[in-house]
């Protein structure tokens, strides 16, 4: 079944015609191939090639294939299921890369015996490429976060993990009471890595609540924090490639990592849950 999804252009309800998607007005979209939609007007990019490049979620897709942080999509899972309504739910993740933690959440869905509609949204074609691999039954979506194509007040959970705050455009297509959870990183995230690559490493003060707040109402800020290795250099590499640390490297320190083999890390991420006030 097609999500319910909005026409980028004039905002008005699409529906699906064979291989496309077309609204009222004649604005068609076709599918990909690889079975995404895109959605993002070309006049609304802001670079030739918006978002993750191909290197970046070739990268970011060998690292998670690792298992790494599979504590974390396990985290956002009981989470996610523990406040979902008894019905059938409408459940967007905004920012979805590759689709790891997508597919991981759609299999957590089926296992709990519930059907429900999930889209996966990201601005990297790339990225969005990579995600229909992972699964032919969440709609993936190449759109733009800031104006997220589906009715006004139609979710009932929106994820949003480690993706730019945008307040309004996370309330616009929830639902009153609808769930946000939002991951962001903390201080100690990856402090091992940050600590190698720069001379000096601030803390970032950041905290979404305060900004959130007029929106949407806090329920629960949970702490997800333990420590893992990388044990060989392609591993450390695939971590390097997925970050954008790497591009702010110097050659010298480039060449102090082509050596490193053993790297132990500690994971340090928040996981917010909000309602849409």
């Amino acid at each position: 079944m097609t999500a319910l999804l909005t026409c980028p252009v004039c905002q008005s309800d699409l529906s699906r015609q064979d291989k496309n998607l077309c609204c009222a007005q004649g604005h068609s979209f076709d599918r990909a191939k690889q079975g995404y939609w895109n959605l993002l007007l070309s006049h609304k990019k802001k670079s030739k090639d918006p978002g993750d490049n191909a290197g970046m979620v070739q990268s970011r897709r060998a690292f998670l294939d690792q298992g790494h942080y599979a504590q974390l999509s396990d985290q956002v899972n009981q989470l996610i299921l523990a406040n979902l309504p008894a019905d059938t739910a409408q459940i967007l993740d905004m920012g979805c890369g590759e689709g790891f933690y997508t597919a991981a959440l759609e299999q957590a869905l089926i296992n709990a015996g519930r059907q429900d509609q999930l889209i996966g949204l990201d601005i990297s074609k790339h990225a969005v490429k990579a995600a229909c691999t992972r699964s032919k039954g969440i709609e993936w979506l190449v759109a733009s976060g800031a104006n997220i194509p589906v009715p006004e007040s139609n979710l009932d959970v929106l994820t949003v993990l480690f993706s730019r705050l945008m307040p309004e455009a996370f309330a616009k297509p929830l639902k009153q009471d609808g769930l946000l959870l939002l991951a962001w990183t903390g201080e100690q995230h990856l402090i091992e890595l940050r600590e190698l690559i720069y001379d000096e490493v601030r803390p970032s003060g950041y905290d979404p609540v305060k900004q959130l707040e007029p929106l949407f109402e806090l329920q629960s800020i949970t702490d997800v924090n333990y420590g893992f290795a990388l044990h060989d250099n392609p591993s450390i590499q695939t971590l390097l490639g997925m970050t954008p640390h790497s591009q702010r490297m110097a050659q010298a320190k480039r060449e102090q990592f082509a050596q490193l083999e053993q790297l132990n890390l500690t994971l340090d991420v928040k996981l917010g849950l909000f309602r849409r006030r």
